[in-house]
């Protein structure tokens, strides 16, 4: 499938690098928290007890093999849907990549159909003196503008567990309307399980305006908490000097 590419912005280019061990994106002579770094940092006491739950159930060892190997098939299968969208073509013949392919596929085939215009792929997008990030596709999804991400999964997801990723869906949209003047309403969310179950999940209107809001709050927390830490260690070097 053919896919239509209309360049009407210019997205920027920008470096990832860590600041004090936390992702961020060098970007218009800024360094900016990602919207992941964000999202992580400021986690409610309830998700984080749920996660460590599941390391001590899984064991640490254990648990942290699980969650490198579930990110490097979400990237190798990123990098197929990638090379479809844009008909440049991939190949990855490790058994990984072969089973990476194969979720793409089950994307392509349950979710792209819809696709109908892309403005850019691997966009980064990012709000002035808050945050940035990078988003898989911007562009025309079922006769609407769309922010739009593909996820990978161990296990199907219930739309309660999966709140992060519209919030995520918020931020870019956000950052996409405020430096571009558009009206994005709409995040659109792919998902494939290990097991190739298809999931899509659409956020828009009134819910998608929450999850902004959401995120928002969040952004205030973080950038808080750095202000901080910033002036407790300024005090402790103070101290220090005198």
């Amino acid at each position: 499938m053919n896919y239509k590419f209309n360049k009407l912005y210019d997205y920027p280019r920008s470096m990832r690098t860590l600041v004090g061990g936390k992702r961020h994106y060098d970007i218009r002579e800024e360094k900016l928290p990602s919207v992941t770094t964000i999202l992580s940092a400021c986690q409610s006491d309830e998700k984080k007890a749920s996660l460590e739950a599941w390391r001590q159930r899984l064991g640490p060892k254990t648990a942290d093999i699980a969650r490198d190997l579930a990110a490097e098939r979400g990237t190798a299968m990123h990098r197929f849907l990638e090379a479809h969208i844009d008909g440049s073509g991939h190949k990855d013949l490790t058994p990984l990549g072969e089973q990476a392919e194969k979720m793409a596929h089950k994307i392509i085939e349950s979710g792209l159909g819809d696709l109908e215009e892309v403005w850019g792929q691997e966009v980064t997008l990012y709000y002035p003196g808050l945050y940035a990030g990078a988003t898989d596709v911007v562009g025309i999804y079922d006769g609407q503008p769309a922010i739009m991400d593909f996820k990978q999964s161990n296990k199907p997801k219930r739309r309660e567990w999966i709140e992060d990723y519209f919030e995520q869906l918020g931020a870019y949209c956000m950052a996409h309307n405020y430096v571009y003047g558009t009206k994005i309403q709409s995040g659109i969310i792919l998902m494939c399980t290990k097991d190739l179950m298809f999931q899509k999940f659409e956020v828009s209107g009134r819910e998608f305006v929450r999850y902004q809001h959401a995120f928002l709050k969040k952004v205030d927390q973080y950038h808080q908490n750095c202000t901080q830490a910033k002036d407790g260690q300024d005090t402790k070097n103070d101290e220090k000097v005198q």
